[in-house]
């Protein structure tokens, strides 16, 4: 077999907040490909770091009362802990704030300026006078210009949905000092992206030879759609610059200008790998330079898949590096079906998981048995965890060694019998599936390779009940036979922790010790163990007591006594009171969403096509920060206003109204109502 050349990076995470399961879907999948791949016998790198600039970490520092640095030093240690905790088998965890990072951020930078892919340009933003700063939209907020509703952001209007420039917002105040901010001139710095259209349709829709010269795709197919939408919508410039003051690099040449953090964040893989390589020897330029046969992954969720798709493929090109071999974007997480929640105690944070108990395999396993190729959301429902991992990896595969060892240590003294008579046809059956899991695992299909696995144990379980070891040990006479069973029996549970392996690791080793074997590699699935003595068995895994799970929900639950006066003060009060006629006016309907998509340029809306039986509407709805997955919403029936004026936007016509419950403050709150079954579209509310 080939050996192939392979660096891996998972997203970075952002340095101001806790990891969370969330976070966790990605690092596991990712985990679990790369310790496949170096299982395998392959060269392969795991790299990832913290993103660590911008203006959050700026003003939650200052809040905190400590340095940037400080905080970021800080919650580098939190995440490192988290993530290692669940066994993230890193090779090198980094910071976005280091020199690597900032000396590729100004090489990068340069090679775009020098190859014409920089431009400047005076643009006009909001001003906060008392924290002498620029304000992004997401730092001013006041009166809605259209409907009047208070504390909007400087880009949309939550209540109404209409969206507009910060400058348009009447009695605009500073989210950050409370100031009145004032407009003010700024010279920024943009990247040509418009003019890398046609690197970008080839390597899109491209591939690229792996090392083992087999064809890998660039992007999934889910993934391709959206960017070829996006490509032929038309490429904008990007803005890569921010004013002082900023937590960032300063851009060579600009005084008081930082790079955004979009740029230096992607770098990061570049700056961690390059740590890793000059603390190891490896080749750095070998891995980089534009015509190198190794292979770059990006594991990524489908949010950021604009950035690693586009902007980076694009940056790296004319910065006169290789461009990725392939991102893989996956869905987001879940729990019991609904968005992740304080209230109910399922915003379920890495810490919390682990100080309340549970053994990081037992989530891994179940995450894993969620996964595939393909982008597509997945629900951890904590009944089924309990129930699948009780069941398969105790149940099924643990047990087969429980089941088995102990008459090999009693009665042979530990010693595995020197060969087998009529049992090779089970285990070379066994041995045989290793290449359909292996192409399951590369393809990233982790729950079908969980499932072959799995079948396999069941019949492993099946021999088992079939051959009855422990009736044999009563049997005079059937010593040799009790033997070989007990012996196929082992060497089953080696093989099958070969194939569980890159999804628990841990398990693995202790299997390893248990067996007295070295660390297992995918080619071991060839060989037997015959004539070999294992240690006396140590029970490998619990079961997951239920109880756990409710102590975990508990810890991570808010306080809702504590909540409670805020709560009842942060209701609206009721409006005037109106009269029937002036309800009737309103004319609602049932509108089932035939496609939801984000909006390019927003990051507040949505775009809904609804069908209210009698037409289709195009409707603009700013509730994109409680809705992350728009395709997700595709056949909900929901309420719409229908004969509201249509609204002109800068990005199309809104031809009505969504209806949803809302908190006063923020997006977290927002629902979208919906209809029973059995409304259909078109159907009048009242």
């Amino acid at each position: 077999m080939t050996k192939r050349q392979i660096l891996v990076t998972s997203a970075l995470p952002y340095a101001n907040g806790a990891i969370h399961l969330g976070h966790m879907v990605e690092h596991i999948q990712t985990d679990v490909w790369v310790r496949f791949q170096k299982m395998r016998g392959h060269e392969c790198y795991y790299v990832c770091a913290d993103d660590t600039h911008g203006t959050p970490i700026m003003l939650a520092a200052e809040k905190q009362g400590i340095t940037p640095e400080q905080l970021i030093e800080r919650v580098n240690t939190e995440h490192l802990a988290d993530f290692s905790g669940f066994h993230i088998g890193y090779d090198n965890y980094y910071s976005t704030n280091s020199p690597e990072n900032k000396a590729f951020s100004e090489q990068v930078y340069l090679a775009l300026k020098a190859n014409d892919k920089i431009a400047s340009r005076t643009i006009e933003q909001l001003f906060d006078p008392e924290k002498n700063m620029f304000l992004p939209d997401r730092f001013v907020k006041g009166e809605c210009p259209k409907c009047g509703a208070a504390d909007q952001y400087g880009d949309n209007c939550e209540k109404c949905g209409a969206t507009y420039s910060p400058t348009e917002l009447k009695n605009p105040y500073s989210a950050v000092s409370g100031a009145k901010p004032v407009l003010k001139t700024s010279e920024h710095y943009f990247f040509r992206l418009g003019e890398c259209t046609d690197f970008l349709k080839d390597w899109t829709g491209g591939s690229s030879l792996r090392g083992d010269g087999a064809s890998q795709v660039h992007l999934q197919a889910e993934s391709l759609n959206k960017m070829n939408e996006w490509i032929e919508g038309g490429l904008q410039d990007w803005d890569i610059s921010r004013d002082a003051p900023y937590f960032g690099f300063e851009i060579p040449g600009a005084p008081g200008k930082y790079f955004y953090v979009w740029l230096d964040a992607p770098i990061g893989y570049m700056a961690s790998f390059k740590n890793l390589c000059d603390r190891t020897g490896i080749d750095f330029d070998a891995w980089f330079k534009p015509d190198s046969k190794t292979e770059m992954y990006h594991f990524i969720g489908k949010d950021i898949l604009y950035f690693h798709a586009l902007f980076w493929p694009a940056m790296l090109k004319y910065a006169g590096y290789r461009a990725p071999s392939g991102v893989f974007a996956h869905g987001f997480l879940t729990v019991d079906g609904h968005k992740m929640s304080k209230s109910r105690g399922t915003f379920i944070t890495a810490k919390s998981y682990l100080d309340c108990g549970l053994n990081p395999e037992w989530m891994r396993y179940y995450i894993a048995g969620k996964l595939n190729g393909r982008i597509e959301d997945i629900d951890l429902n904590l009944n089924d965890f309990v129930a699948r991992v009780n069941s398969d990896v105790v149940g099924k595969f643990v047990n087969i060694a429980s089941r088995a060892a102990g008459f090999i240590s009693k009665r042979f003294g530990g010693q595995l019998a020197a060969k087998l008579e009529d049992e090779t046809r089970l285990l070379g059956n066994i041995a045989g599936e290793a290449e359909n899991i292996a192409a399951a695992y590369e393809a990233r299909e982790y729950a079908k390779a969980l499932r072959e696995v799995m079948a396999i144990a069941d019949i492993v379980n099946g021999y088992v009940d079939a051959n009855k070891p422990w009736e044999l040990a009563k049997q005079e006479g059937q010593d040799a036979r009790l033997h070989e069973v007990c012996s196929v029996l082992i060497n089953a549970f080696r093989l099958l922790t070969i194939y569980l392996k890159p999804v628990l690791p841990k398990l693995a080793e202790g299997v390893e010790a248990f067996l007295d074997v070295a660390p297992l590699q995918w080619a071991d699935a060839d060989q037997l163990l015959l004539g070999h003595t294992i240690k006396p068995y140590q029970h490998l895994m619990q079961r997951i007591d239920p109880l756990l799970v409710e102590k975990l929900i508990e810890a991570n639950k808010q306080s809702m006594e504590a909540q409670a006066p805020a709560a009842a003060a942060n209701y609206e009060p009721l409006a005037d009171t109106i009269k029937i006629d002036d309800f009737a006016r309103l004319d609602l309907r049932v509108g089932k969403v035939l496609a939801c998509n984000f909006v390019d340029g927003s990051d507040k809306l949505l775009q809904f096509t609804v069908d209210l039986g009698f037409e289709q509407r195009n409707i603009f709805s700013g509730i994109r920060s409680a809705y992350q997955q728009p395709e997700a919403l595709v056949g909900r029936k929901v309420i719409v206003v229908a004969n509201l004026a249509e609204r002109k936007m800068r990005f199309g016509v809104s031809q009505g109204m969504i209806v949803c419950a809302s908190g006063p403050e923020d997006n977290s709150g927002l629902f979208l109502l919906d209809a029973d079954d059995g409304a259909e579209p078109g159907m009048r509310i009242g």
